[in-house]
């Protein structure tokens, strides 16, 4: 796939509709790669000219300033504000919400003010517009699904119903899990964790919500955070589960089934 660069656009004196935010997961780690392949090829078939940041991009901070270290946190923020404020940035959409979260509630303070989008809430919005159109009896149909709130789109930001609204389209079966929407429960990576070993305890908290997203007998876990992807798969391994219940993102799920 060629995706153009905010650079590119620039130098022909264009501008993007949208900047897809990919992020560090997305770049770097080789399962969210496919996340990131998934929702560039929606973004190609619809028609939306979109931008990446390419070799420009650097991580949001988030990491750091969750594991105490602001100082690091407000280099890197800065740094990309004043990037993004040169390309003349407006619009952000990324398919991670600790990168959705910081971009938009945390980079206002230091002077980064965008319309910032999680790919969920971008896929509803395409979905009602008509712009996404689904294959009759796609893949999905008839089967059971369940869905994992990520703690910084659900409760951090409110927002449980647009990934519901977009797995309603595939025609499966939703069923959720005992602590769901703001009761969910974390996948266990949240807060910088991902990156640390876990404290002592009884039982990990991945293996913990991996047994019941497998316990609701649906076959596809769906996700929306390449964290709680790692996470979610490491539990499912756990359980034994792995051959029969797929862990997947909702842009990979709307992709396998859209015309």
């Amino acid at each position: 796939m060629h995706i153009k660069t905010m650079a590119e656009y620039a130098a022909n004196g264009e501008t993007p509709e949208v900047l897809f935010w990919v992020g560090c997961a997305g770049s770097f780690d080789q399962r969210a790669q496919k996340i990131t392949k998934a929702f560039a090829t929606i973004l190609d078939k619809v028609g939306i000219s979109f931008a990446i940041l390419g070799k420009e991009e650097s991580c949001t901070g988030d990491p750091a300033r969750r594991a105490g270290n602001e100082f690091i946190f407000q280099m890197m923020a800065q740094n990309n504000i004043q990037l993004l404020n040169m390309y003349g940035v407006k619009k952000i959409v990324t398919a991670c919400p600790h990168c959705f979260n910081t971009l938009k509630n945390e980079y206002p303070a230091l002077g980064g003010n965008y319309e910032v989008i999680h790919h969920t809430s971008f896929l509803q919005s395409l979905i009602d517009e008509g712009r996404i159109k689904m294959q009759e009896g796609g893949s999905f149909k008839g089967k059971k699904i369940t869905y994992h709130d990520s703690c910084y789109l659900g409760r951090a930001n409110n927002i449980y119903e647009a990934p519901r609204k977009v797995l309603e389209t595939l025609d499966a079966e939703l069923i959720e899990m005992k602590r769901c929407r703001s009761k969910g429960l974390c996948c266990g990576a949240g807060g910088a964790q991902m990156f640390k070993e876990e404290e002592k305890g009884t039982n990990r908290i991945n293996f913990e919500r991996g047994q019941e997203a497998v316990a609701t007998g649906a076959s596809v876990i769906a996700a929306n955070c390449p964290f709680c992807m790692t996470m979610l798969t490491d539990g499912v391994k756990e359980a034994g589960k792995e051959e029969s219940v797929k862990v997947l993102d909702i842009a990979e799920l709307i992709e396998q089934s859209m015309k």
